[in-house]
């Protein structure tokens, strides 16, 4: 008999150019889970450069596995895309995290692959659970106990180093022994159970320190220079959301310092490829499709970006973009958005107002905002995606209103291009709860409740129904509630997500029921002189800086984007 899973694998398998096969004899076997959808797994670049990495070293073979599909049944076997084999049949189950609310599904794929949930109940038998990704990087105490070893970093920084020191027959006859040789040895490794939290009275964190000779903080790796690293899709397949489009990241980290935008201080510096890689890339990508997706979180401000773009007018090749700047529209991006027949462009204004754009230090104005929608409608993209976040430090409810007045401005610039084209399009506002990340100068503020967000969001969508062509649509807030809980808990934070693991996902039942107070993680206003779950890790980024951007939030003051050529005032780049 064929399982759905196995079936579902083989279909997805047909359809993979790229995909790597290795012999099982004599290397580390590590299953590399993505714990979603293989549909959503595989549209994440980062998930597929660290299996293009690790097929890269020659003693390890890597195969990929995800959540089984919708149509498998409670008892199927977690198994690998390459070779249909069980996850448990590996070395190592590496975990690549990108989302707090991905958890439970982690614990899910523990418990159907048959590994114990808790690192403390595994024998030395069982395979190695690694866990990595973004947001590990943010804070990972409230898996803390589900794993056994953290990858605090960049995978080109850390694979090498750490499958130089990994020998998989130590890890069978002293798996503690070898993990704290692993801690001792690779920068980056952060092994939970090497380190103790002692709480206060009030149930704040009290001290945070290694129980062993291993390091105080765990310091993020990073490669320093990425101009001669390409990042580029491993695998082009049908069955993600840019549809056999080959990927390639322009840029890693953001100059902008939006003060909510995580991504934007743990990858400081911001750093971008050379066009001459870049360009390679590209022309690589173009012998496998004619979809080129250009990835980062500033992609606009690579200084080669129309130097890219200008020969892409001469062929056939579509080419779109993860994130354009409002007011860095140049003709040649909007040209090779035309040409690509792009329906739909992402604005994302993130405030309705300006002093809200203030406190969020978003160095754009409004005309920058209703300029870039005119000009993108004038040249044939008839579609507007506006993003914005509800729910932001200080937001009134005069910020509220203007997230409407700002949506009626843009309409009617849109109206207006739109008639000169002859086609009108839809405008689709999204609204998303803001969650208050780690090592962000937003991280110690309070959260708005579900109630207070529902409120917001009823506001707008009631403010906009009448106006023809607008669509609103809305990040689920308990969804973010669960998201924030993840993002600012410690590590008795897990006993909720067991409980929701023991309830078959139900959180409305597990949020009633649990001992814990949830609120206390995800809600609460943090002192400024709070230890924080987080603190041992070591982003290079100075929390005095994070306070002084925090308290220039309060008094709406903008800050400089960075300049990594002559800044040191977060502290991540030093005195050359």
């Amino acid at each position: 008999m064929v399982r759905e899973t196995d079936k579902s694998h083989r279909k997805f398998a047909e359809l993979e150019i790229g995909a790597i096969r290795k012999d099982w004899k004599e290397r580390i076997r590590v299953a590399l889970v993505y714990p979603n959808r293989y549909y959503v797994g595989m549209s994440n670049l980062g998930f597929q450069t660290v299996y293009h990495l690790l097929n890269q070293i020659d003693h390890v073979l890597c195969e990929r596995s995800f959540l089984p599909e919708k149509n498998g049944c409670a008892t199927d076997r977690i198994t690998t895309i390459e070779s249909g084999r069980p996850i448990s049949d590996f070395d190592i189950i590496a975990f690549s995290l990108s989302f707090e609310n991905d958890y439970l599904n982690l614990l899910a794929i523990l418990e159907r692959a048959g590994i114990p949930l808790q690192s403390s109940r595994r024998k030395d038998t069982h395979p190695l659970i690694v866990a990595g990704g973004v947001a590990c990087f943010l804070n990972p105490e409230p898996i803390a106990c589900f794993i056994d070893c953290f990858l605090i970093g960049e995978a080109e920084a850390m694979l090498p180093r750490f499958f130089e020191v990994f020998l998989p027959e130590l890890l069978k006859t002293d798996k503690k022994s070898h993990l704290k040789d692993l801690a001792g040895n690779v920068p980056g490794v952060y092994v939970p159970c090497f380190y103790k939290t002692t709480y206060n009275m009030n149930g704040t964190i009290c001290s945070f320190e290694p129980t062993c000779d291993v390091p105080d903080k765990i310091k993020r790796i990073f490669i320093e220079d990425i101009s001669h690293i390409p990042t580029c899709s491993a695998i082009l397949t049908p069955h993600t959301t840019f549809q056999r489009t080959f990927l390639i990241e322009v840029s890693r980290g953001c100059p902008h310092g939006c003060r909510f935008c995580a991504a934007g201080y743990i990858y400081r510096p911001p750093r971008f490829r050379s066009l001459y890689l870049l360009k390679k890339c590209l022309e690589h990508g173009a012998s496998l499709t004619d979809r080129i997706g250009l990835v980062g979180a500033a992609v606009s401000d690579h200084p080669g970006i129309v130097d890219l773009c200008r020969p892409v007018k001469q062929t056939n090749i579509r080419i779109s973009f993860s994130s354009l700047r409002a007011d860095a529209l140049t003709p040649e991006l909007i040209s090779a958005l035309r040409q690509s027949k792009v329906k739909t462009a992402t604005i994302a204004p993130d405030a309705g107002s300006e002093r809200m754009r203030r406190v969020i230090n978003k160095n754009i104005t409004e005309e920058d905002i209703l300029e870039a929608a005119e000009t993108l409608v004038l040249n044939g993209i008839p579609n507007l995606k506006l993003y914005f976040m509800i729910g932001l430090p200080t937001e009134t409810e005069d910020d509220v209103e203007e997230i409407i007045k700002l949506c009626v401005k843009i309409k009617q610039r849109f109206l207006k291009s739109s008639r000169i084209k002859k086609h009108i399009g839809q405008i689709t506002v999204s609204l998303n709860p803001f969650v208050p990340k780690p090592f962000t100068p937003f991280q110690w503020v309070a959260m708005d409740d579900e109630r207070t967000l529902k409120k917001k969001i009823k506001r707008v969508r009631d403010g906009l129904k009448k106006i023809a062509n607008i669509r609103v649509h809305a990040y689920i807030p308990r969804h973010a509630y669960i998201q924030a809980l993840f993002s600012r808990g410690d590590r008795k934070a897990a006993k909720i997500l067991s409980l929701a693991h023991y309830n078959h996902g139900n959180w409305a039942k597990t949020l009633k029921s649990t001992d814990l107070n949830p609120d206390f993680y995800a809600l609460r206003e943090r002192s400024l002189n709070e230890l924080l779950p987080w603190d041992f890790i070591d982003h290079g980024i100075r929390k005095t800086y994070l306070k002084r951007e925090y308290k220039r939030a309060l008094q709406g003051k903008t800050s400089e984007p960075c300049n990594v050529e002559s800044c040191t005032i977060c502290g991540v780049c030093k005195k050359k």
